[in-house]
């Protein structure tokens, strides 16, 4: 079976009916036990695509490492926003990825009319929004937002590691791992945990 590989089919037709700029906006770490969530918006241009842009996910880390500045360079514009730790313990997991989509779009230098979001869930953003659930194998622009943000997250956590050394985050970004189940019943949490997660309140109870 042949997989499908994203293009610029629904910017083009987001475009035509917004009738202005379109960003692709997608998330990375709302997984994790530690660190913040991430998310991204990239306006390509059309005319200066990067080869190779596909879901974060299909692609290697050396991969993804080399797109970043392609994608940056080449973008009409792009941002990248966090959302922290205490943030997501405010306002949960869902509404801190919000935040952190539009801090992603605020931080654009051409502000876009619309934007393609991978998923289901429509966010209250500074723009229209339209879902497109596998968007990140889909579209183009969601693709590279899902390159950005990830890079960006996978960056925050080998710093992380330097600062809260030995749970690991270099190797596995906050996700849970063997060694970072072991590290967390012999060092407890670092400020980075995420302390509603389940399996980090289990251990704080204990």
């Amino acid at each position: 079976m042949v997989r499908v590989i994203p293009t610029l089919t629904l910017e083009t037709l987001l475009i035509q009916s917004s009738g202005g700029p379109v960003c692709g906006v997608d998330e990375a770490g709302r997984g994790p036990w530690a660190g913040p969530v991430s998310a991204a918006a990239v306006i390509l241009n059309p005319d200066d695509l990067p080869a190779g842009i596909d879901d974060s996910k299909a692609l290697t880390e050396k991969r993804r490492a080399a797109l970043e500045p392609e994608i940056k360079a080449r973008a009409l514009a792009w941002g990248v926003g966090f959302a922290s730790v205490d943030e997501i313990a405010e306002l949960n997991i869902l509404h801190a990825t919000g935040l952190a989509m539009c801090r992603a779009i605020e931080a654009l230098t051409v502000q876009p009319v619309a934007a393609l979001v991978d998923g289901n869930y429509r966010f209250k953003l500074p723009c229209d929004v339209q879902t497109v659930v596998g968007g990140d194998g889909l579209s183009l622009s969601i693709a590279a937002a899902s390159i950005l943000a990830k890079t960006a997250r996978d960056r925050l956590m080998v710093e992380m590691d330097a600062r809260y050394p030995g749970y690991g985050f270099a190797s596995h970004k906050g996700y849970n791992a063997p060694i970072h189940q072991q590290a967390l019943q012999t060092l407890g949490p670092c400020p980075e945990h995420r302390r509603g997660w389940a399996p980090i309140k289990a251990l704080l109870e204990a």
